[in-house]
């Protein structure tokens, strides 16, 4: 079995671990079923709060993390001088992310009934690469110092990824950063549909 269907299957398990609903049905709720039914992060810090989300937030964004790093070591863990993915282990490792995005919006283990996929986009950036990912959580942090939203520190760091990517990666490569973030928006655009017909 080749690396890159190793990686699409690794990312999509990684991936549909339902962190959010675990934690939640310790706390007696399903986040499915309240505030704006994402089961992600956010939801869950607006029912319990930071401290209490705290874990959902470091388990979707491993989730994208593993994944990659999983494809990483399985393609060879071909990658420039400052850690940027390269050569034979780009196709596994986007490939990765996006079954962990997948997995993560449409878990096998939850009823295929997910996130949006922000937080295992970003970990999966993280190994894609990581000089992109240190500029844009430093944007996150000044942003939200400035505007005082976390929110908006966040849209701002996304947003930026595929721009800050091209200072250290060719602008095919980034195309599939782009790729990545239309899963985010086709999920997003699943969920605006849903609630309208509820």
């Amino acid at each position: 079995m080749g690396a890159a269907v190793l990686s699409v299957i690794v990312g999509y398990l990684l991936g549909s671990i339902p962190v959010a609903v675990l934690l939640a049905r310790g706390h007696g709720f399903d986040p499915r079923a309240v505030g704006d039914r994402n089961p992600g992060f956010w939801n869950v810090k607006e029912q319990l709060g930071w401290r209490s989300a705290v874990p959902v937030f470091a388990g979707d964004t491993l989730k994208g993390t593993l994944a990659a790093l999983a494809a990483l070591l399985l393609s060879g863990g071909h990658t420039t001088g400052p850690g940027v993915v390269a050569g034979d282990s780009v196709v596994p490792v986007y490939l990765a992310v996006a079954a962990a995005m997948a997995g993560h919006a449409w878990p096998v283990f939850a009823g295929f009934r997910g996130g949006r996929s922000i937080l295992t986009f970003a970990g999966g950036v993280a190994v894609i690469c990581p000089p992109a990912f240190a500029l844009a959580v430093a944007a996150l942090v000044a942003v939200a110092l400035g505007a005082r939203s976390f929110a908006v520190g966040a849209r701002v760091a996304v947003f930026g990824v595929p721009a800050l990517q091209l200072l250290f990666a060719p602008a095919e490569v980034v195309a599939g950063t782009g790729a990545l973030m239309c899963l985010i928006g086709l999920r997003f655009g699943q969920a605006a549909l849903s609630s309208r017909r509820s």
